[in-house]
C-alpha cells in the first residue's frame, strides 16, 4: 500500500510543480504588488516601496470605479442569462434525434475553439456601423430606419459586447448541459409518462431536478470567466466610447499597461480574484450542503 502511495505522489509532484510555478506564484505577486508602490521606474531600480492600502485607496477614489464595477455586473448577469438559458434550450434540443445533429453539435462549437481575439475583430467588422452586415441586414428587412452605431455610442455599446460574450460562452453551456441531459436515466421519463408527467411537468419534476448539480456548476464557472473577460471588450470597444464598456478588468489592463502603474492595476486584479472566491465558496457551500442532505 505505501508503494502504491509512492507512486501516486510521484505522478501529483509534477502537476503541483506546475500549478505553483504558474498560477501560484503569479497569484502571490500579484497580491504583494497590490501593495507596493510598482510602476515602470521598478524595472530599473528594482525598488517598489511598501504603500500598504494605497493602491485599493486610489482605485476606490478613481471616478471610473463605480461605473466599471456597475458594467462588470450588468455584464456578467446579462451574459449568464443569455448563455445559459440559450444554451439550456439548444442542449434540450439537441437530445432530440434528427439527421446531422452531430454535425450542427460539432459545428456549434466553432465559436469556443476561436482565438477571442478573432472573434472580437470579425464581430467588429459585423459590427460596424456603415459596412457592417448587422445594420445592412437589419435595413434591409426595415427593423431600423437607420444604421445602429453599435461599437460608438455609448447608449448600445455595452449590450453589443454583451450579445458578442454572449455568443462566444453558448458553446460551453451547450456542451455541459448537453452532458448533463445525456446522464438523466431514460426510466425517468417513461415512469413519468405513465403518471401523466410531460413536457414542461417532466421537466420540472425529472429534468431540472436531475440536472441542478450541472447548472450549478455552469453558472459558477461562468461567473468567474465572464467576470475576467478582457479580450472580447479589448478588442471591440477598449473600454469606450466615453468609458461605456469600462469594466474591472478593462480597469485592471489599462491602469498596468497603459498607465504603467502596476500597483494600482494589481489591486483592481485582486478586487476580481476576492469577487471570483466569494462565488467559488458559494458553490463549494451549496454542493457540500446538497451531499450532506
Amino acid at each position: 500500500m505505501a508503494r502504491e502511495h509512492r507512486y501516486l505522489i510521484g505522478f501529483l509532484i509534477p502537476a503541483l510543480l506546475f500549478l505553483a510555478v504558474f498560477f501560484g506564484y503569479p497569484l502571490l505577486s500579484n497580491v504583494a504588488m497590490g501593495f507596493q508602490q510598482y510602476t515602470a521606474k521598478t524595472f530599473f531600480t528594482g525598488q517598489a516601496p511598501w504603500v500598504g492600502f494605497a493602491n485599493y485607496a486610489k482605485a476606490f477614489a478613481s471616478t471610473l470605479f463605480a461605473p466599471s464595477l456597475l458594467n462588470t455586473a450588468l455584464f456578467t448577469v446579462g451574459s449568464i442569462l443569455g448563455q445559459f438559458g440559450i444554451g439550456l434550450a439548444l442542449a434540450l434540443f439537441f437530445c432530440k434525434k434528427f439527421p446531422l445533429n452531430n454535425v450542427l453539435r460539432a459545428l456549434l462549437l466553432l465559436p469556443w475553439l476561436l482565438p477571442l481575439i478573432v472573434s472580437s475583430a470579425t464581430w467588429r467588422s459585423i459590427l460596424d456601423r456603415d459596412s457592417g452586415i448587422l445594420n445592412a441586414a437589419l435595413q434591409y428587412f426595415h427593423l431600423v430606419s437607420e444604421p445602429v452605431p453599435w461599437l460608438t455610442s455609448p447608449d448600445v455599446a455595452l449590450l453589443a459586447v454583451l450579445l458578442v460574450n454572449i455568443w462566444v460562452g453558448i458553446p460551453f453551456n451547450v456542451t455541459i448541459l448537453h452532458a448533463g441531459l445525456q446522464a438523466i436515466p431514460e426510466e425517468l421519463y417513461e415512469a413519468a409518462a405513465l403518471d401523466g408527467a410531460t413536457g414542461l411537468k417532466s421537466f420540472r419534476h425529472i429534468t431540472w431536478p436531475c440536472l441542478r448539480p450541472v447548472v450549478s456548476v455552469v453558472l459558477i464557472l461562468g461567473v468567474i470567466y465572464t467576470i475576467k473577460v478582457l479580450d472580447i471588450i479589448l478588442g471591440l470597444t477598449n473600454g469606450g466610447p466615453a468609458n461605456s464598456t469600462q469594466t474591472l478588468t478593462i480597469r485592471a489592463y489599462q491602469e498596468s499597461f497603459v498607465r504603467f502603474d502596476f500597483g494600482v492595476g494589481a489591486a483592481y486584479g485582486n478586487i476580481l480574484i476576492l469577487i471570483s472566491l466569494v462565488f467559488a465558496v458559494i458553490y463549494l457551500f451549496s454542493n457540500r450542503k446538497r451531499n450532506d442532505a
